[in-house]
């Protein structure tokens, strides 16, 4: 695809310390041929590599490293499992394992013949877990030996196969692939895939209810890693530090795809360690990190560590870290350049803070408005929507004004952008929920990203809060709908009303719960319970224990109130209960434990 005119005559060399021009250029630049080469999937650019530079690490972790050869070879492995169990185009596997170099070669392989892989949440548990599984009917399940317990006990609803990785509960998957060649596939092997394919199911909380699979094409695949290699700048000689979870689209797909695509390494981390940061960053010799805000928080906030200014980074790519913290994060550890972005994994609207201004998530240059169509109207905060005007159609907001952000799905200049697309969930119930009609003019569509946001008068956006019935915390969004269900399943818990509460020092907001019982709890009862239904990220931080709940004329919880009040004993009478990570229990929260929490002395 050739540049559009406008692309073109983006202001040639560099403008200011970032050289945002030339960021925009590469980016551009990166992505142009993606139409015009419709069968280049991913895993076709990693056969590629494979043959230009077999020998290089693509793969680096503790379990072993990954040459681009090899990385090759086991995919094709995977490939060919996929043929033999007649697995058609479309046909889906649910992969359930922890950050590893056999999780890409899993996906890679299965995607590369027509298969769809989703992506479970390791850390989900319970009805959460089955419902994912449930929703995309797979014909395989794919899991580690990890995980095989949390699947055993959730007990899906499917009559998928289930292989095992490692394990000895289910046929072993990682025994059966070595029956297969690693050489490359035979023309009779091959099918056609295309970048209009689908290739992976990728997990959303959304706004409401349970976690949402949204669907991701191959060509959303290529945009994403493409997009991000050049704006990264990123060349074969750069090593990023990936420790996010591989089920997210930034830690499995973004990151890995961008180095990839370019014949870099990724190495890999299981899960994030602050006080294991700054070895395996210099011990592997990064030049590039991925973040996400509360990780950034957690490294400030950690002690001294020797090796926090003797690394050869050179950029931290990532989402949601706030003005207080970057200044810190920068500063103390001698980041040279940060590169904020915000994007949905399902959504259409995305922006790139290239020019490095603290705080904001980015901005659309001049010569991008047409590829990437952003608004932010006017959110009635009553009705839970964009409002309206008198003639029915959403208003614009005026500089410096909140509100809700917006993305045109096709139409106009942006039907040639990809980044226009809305591709969706599996249910097209939850997709339609996400689509806005008739918002500007008769017949056009926006997508709803349930985002706030502001806009200052240079153009640069600043991330105000979530709509709808979400928060987010440690990195994670959390429907209220699914932790009130949870609560509400324990027995002498009556009624049940959640949401999230800021606390000094961390970044997005705590679970509290707003609860009515029948008399006595049970704490240490209930907390099992929560552990065994919900993700740590998802269970509530704080109880709240009232006589009765607020409602609205129509029987909704008032939350207004009680998010304003948080956990501050100064104003909530009720007794309030704390669960105390140290201590493995949930605490009254009294006087002393109050101020140790708001003066960030106590772990969350």
């Amino acid at each position: 695809m050739a540049l559009l005119d406008s692309e073109r005559q983006a202001p040639p060399g560099t403008s200011g310390k970032d050289g945002a021009p030339a960021d925009w250029r590469r980016a551009l630049e990166a992505v142009a041929p993606i139409a015009a080469n419709p069968r280049r999937i991913l895993p076709a650019v990693i056969e590629e590599l494979a043959e230009r530079q077999g020998d290089a690490e693509a793969l680096i972790a503790e379990r072993g490293t990954f040459t681009y050869r090899t990385l090759a070879e086991r995919a094709r492995r995977y490939a060919r499992w996929a043929l033999d169990q007649d697995l058609a185009k479309g046909d889906v596997v649910c992969l359930l394992m922890p950050n590893r170099p056999e999780y890409l070669a899993i996906w890679l392989g299965i995607t590369s013949v027509g298969g769809v892989v989703a992506l479970i949440n390791t850390q989900l548990r319970g009805t959460s877990l089955s419902h994912c599984i449930d929703l995309v009917a797979p014909r395989h399940v794919i899991v580690a030996k990890e995980c095989a317990g949390a699947l055993y006990a959730a007990a899906p609803h499917t009559n998928a196969k289930i292989w095992s990785h490692g394990g000895r509960d289910y046929p072993r998957i990682d025994r059966e692939i070595e029956r297969f060649s690693p050489a490359p596939l035979r023309p009779g092997e091959r099918r056609l895939v295309t970048i209009a394919d689908r290739a992976l199911a990728i997990y959303t909380s959304g706004t409401t209810g349970l976690p949402k699979a949204a669907n991701v094409s191959h060509r959303r695949i290529m945009q994403w890693s493409l997009w991000f290699a050049g704006l990264m700048d990123v060349r074969p000689a750069d090593r990023i530090y990936d420790c996010l979870p591989f089920y997210h689209s930034v830690g499995g797909v973004v990151t890995p795809g961008a180095l990839l695509s370019r014949g870099g390494s990724v190495v890999i981390r299981e899960k994030f360690s602050a006080s294991g940061f700054w070895n395996d960053v210099s011990d592997w010799d990064c030049t590039l990190v991925q973040y996400i805000g509360e990780l950034c928080r957690y490294l400030v906030n950690a002690p001294s560590h020797p090796g926090e200014r003797t690394h050869r980074l050179r950029l931290a790519c990532g989402n949601g870290l706030r003005a207080d913290i970057w200044e810190k994060f920068q500063a103390r550890f001698e980041i040279p350049r940060i590169l904020e972005f915000y994007a949905a994994t399902e959504g259409n609207v995305s922006l790139y803070n290239v020019e490095g201004k603290v705080g904001a998530v980015g901005r659309v240059p001049p010569f991008l408005r047409h590829r990437l169509p952003l608004e932010l109207v006017v959110f009635d905060e009553t009705a839970g929507v964009p409002a309206r005007d008198a003639s029915g159609r959403c208003i614009r907001c005026s500089s410096g004004e909140i509100g809700e952000a917006i993305g045109r799905i096709g139409g106009g200049a942006a039907q040639a952008s990809a980044g226009s697309a809305f591709e969706g969930y599996t249910d097209t119930a939850d997709s339609e929920r996400k689509i806005l009609r008739d918002v500007f003019e008769p017949g056009d569509a926006w997508y709803r990203t349930g985002d706030l946001m502001r806009m200052d008068t240079s153009g640069f956006y600043y991330f105000v809060d979530r709509v709808g019935d979400t928060f987010r915390w440690k990195g994670e969004n959390v429907a209220t709908s699914e932790v009130a269900a949870a609560l509400t399943a324990f027995p002498g818990i009556r009624e049940a009303t959640v949401y999230g509460v800021p606390v000094r020092g961390s970044e997005g907001a705590a679970g509290m719960a707003a609860i009515v019982a029948d008399g006595a709890l049970d704490f240490a009862a209930l907390r099992t319970h929560l552990a065994e239904r919900l993700p740590p990220y998802a269970r509530p931080v704080f109880l709240r224990l009232q006589a009765r709940l607020a409602t609205t004329a129509t029987f909704k919880p008032q939350t207004t109130a009680l998010k304003r009040e948080g956990f501050d004993l100064t104003v909530v009478r009720d007794p309030v209960y704390f669960d105390d990570a140290e201590r493995g229990a949930y605490v009254p929260l009294d006087a002393a434990l109050y101020e140790r929490i708001d003066a960030g002395k106590v772990r969350l």
